[in-house]
């Protein structure tokens, strides 16, 4: 499935507030813009009690509509029931290109792979605990612990923030290596070179979490370009059209 890209893709955004940390909601937000326009923000959880306050202040600065769900039985996680009641409202109403689910729970796997089921995109947002098989229902899944510090509470430390890896590091990581050079091999011309736009679209289509930020790169090409294994190369077609990033092994 390709993913639906740019501002065009109208996109219904549902946050599992109980499972994610309100520190987070000026970066998700910024991230889901990436991606298209949030039509829907709702965030979910039972908000008559104290363990959501942090969401409640950022509600209404952000407009993420509350909905309400007490928990009727205690171990019981009514939320997840009422998160995946309105996505399949949404769903049929015809209205969106793609779902941003927020949420580090694997309860919300079998909701990722109906929603893409109906040709919808699914983007996941969670930690790096989040179970592998909610990340791989997902067309593209991105960690919290990524987002940019700049958008992200100062008072929020818990989550670490990656650190560029060195180059020995990153050469000797045999499995990234190995996806990076099957992608760019999958994407070239007779020439050996790829543009990188569709190594990413490849790499993403395998590895839904590969992001480039995890090894502490803001982008795919400077990771690419920190490997020292890639050559690189800015073509600019004229008539002040951008310039167009190819890669290719090196020798």
């Amino acid at each position: 499935m390709d993913l639906v890209a740019g501002s065009a893709a109208k996109l219904a955004l549902l946050i599992d507030a109980d499972n994610a940390k309100p520190a987070i909601a000026q970066a998700l937000l910024a991230e889901v813009a990436k991606y298209g326009t949030a039509h829907v923000k709702r965030a979910y959880g039972d908000w008559t009690g104290t363990s959501l306050k942090g969401w409640k202040d950022k509600l209404l600065a952000l407009s993420i509509q509350p909905v309400q769900q007490f928990a009727y039985v205690t171990g019981k996680n009514a939320t997840d029931a009422a998160m995946v009641i309105d996505a399949m409202d949404l769903l049929y109403t015809g209205r969106f290109d793609g779902f941003c689910l927020v949420s580090s729970d694997s309860d919300f796997t079998r909701l990722a792979a109906r929603l893409r089921e109906s040709g919808l995109t699914v983007y996941g947002f969670g930690e790096h605990k989040t179970p592998k098989p909610f990340v791989a229902a997902c067309d593209k899944f991105v960690y919290i612990e990524n987002f940019s510090r700049t958008d992200v509470d100062a008072a929020d430390t818990t989550s670490p923030r990656p650190i560029s890896a060195p180059v020995a590091q990153l050469a000797d990581n045999a499995v990234l290596v190995s996806l990076l050079r099957n992608a760019v091999e999958a994407a070239s011309g007779d020439d050996g070179w790829s543009p990188l736009a569709s190594v990413g679209h490849l790499i993403t289509k395998q590895r839904p979490d590969f992001d480039s930020r995890t090894y502490g790169y803001a982008k795919l090409s400077d990771l690419m370009a920190a490997t020292t294994l890639f050559e690189l190369d800015r073509r600019i077609p004229g008539d002040g059209k951008p310039g167009v990033l190819y890669v290719r092994r090196g020798s």
